[in-house]
């Protein structure tokens, strides 16, 4: 629809689903669709993906784009994705490729080596109860403390932060729970940053948000606390660094193929190095968010926010 005033679109917002995020999701959809309505949008419809009558309701609907507030398995990986592409639906954010490859945290770690984006170093693990000598070597090559994550589940679910070789193998097993393949990492000590990008082609970064938890890290519970809690925009950083922190995250965007948006984490080492440790293709859209506060901070409002993103998703179809 060139011509047509966006706020025309039929607008389907999904979210529920069936991860370990469905409860998150579900606020974020709920979210989403009061702010399109105040962005001017008259036709906005929440469904779970996760419902019965789900599918014949999506197909039928007469939906223009449908607006993805689904996180995690089911929801980021590409798999929503594409049955959109299958029904013919245009949607927000990136499409399939992108969106695996960007869960994929091993996969992404490659594209971010090739790309010259410094992370950090580590084992993937594929065995679930790993002996005493795989024990022996991670602890060797990759010191205390580690990370061990699943290598495809999203917002921190299945993370553990590792300070003891005791610690280690019951971390694994706990992260392989949440994941087939478990990635164990170097703990990268230092500022804990995020970034977000928006746009499609031409992608810009957003005020980089500086997280303060007062927590091992940045897990589960601390991220749907209230953001006043441990948001500091912008990021007290010096000039040099911030550029090329955002620098990195629109390299990450783009060498991923991501659209719409992303949110690439990172980690600024006392030497000023900032190292990503993951990029997120769907954002939260809750109140205690990150990407909806980088966007207020720059003055853009959460309605403008979400309006902007269907107006990306069809920019995107006129192009494709």
């Amino acid at each position: 629809m060139p011509n047509q005033d966006v706020t025309a679109s039929r607008i389907v917002v999904l979210a529920g689903g069936w991860s370990d995020e469905r409860d998150v999701s579900k606020v974020s959809g709920a979210e989403v669709a009061k702010a399109l309505v105040e962005a001017g949008f008259s036709q906005v419809d929440l469904l779970d993906p996760a419902s019965d009558d789900f599918l014949p309701r999506l197909v039928n609907g007469g939906y223009d784009v449908a607006f993805i507030a689904m996180h995690g398995r089911m929801g980021e990986d590409g798999s929503v994705q594409g049955l959109l592409d299958v029904v013919g639906i245009p949607y927000t954010f990136s499409h399939v490729f992108a969106s695996s490859l960007a869960m994929a945290k091993d996969m992404a770690k490659l594209v971010f080596e090739k790309e010259g984006i410094p992370v950090p170093r580590g084992m993937q693990i594929v065995d679930a109860h790993p002996d005493e000598e795989v024990i022996d070597d991670l602890i060797g090559q990759l010191g205390l403390p580690l990370f061990v994550k699943p290598v495809g589940n999203g917002s921190s679910f299945g993370i553990s932060r590792v300070t003891s070789r005791e610690e280690l193998a019951p971390a694994i097993e706990m992260a392989a729970s949440a994941g087939d393949r478990v990635l164990v990492e170097e703990a990268i000590e230092g500022i804990e940053i995020t970034v977000p990008v928006v746009g499609n082609d031409d992608p810009e970064a957003l005020p980089i948000i500086e997280v303060v938890t007062g927590a091992d890290f940045y897990d589960v519970k601390v991220k749907y606390e209230p953001s006043e809690l441990h948001h500091v925009i912008p990021a007290r950083l010096s000039d040099a660094i911030y550029a090329r922190a955002q620098d990195y995250a629109v390299r990450a965007h783009r060498a991923l193929g991501c659209l719409g948006c992303s949110r690439s984490d990172f980690i600024v080492r006392a030497d000023g190095v900032p190292v990503i440790l993951e990029t997120n293709t769907i954002p939260g859209m809750t109140p205690a968010s990150l990407l909806p506060d980088a966007a207020r901070h720059a003055g853009i409002g959460f309605p403008e926010l979400c309006k902007r993103f269907v107006k990306l998703a069809l920019e995107r179809e006129r192009q494709s």
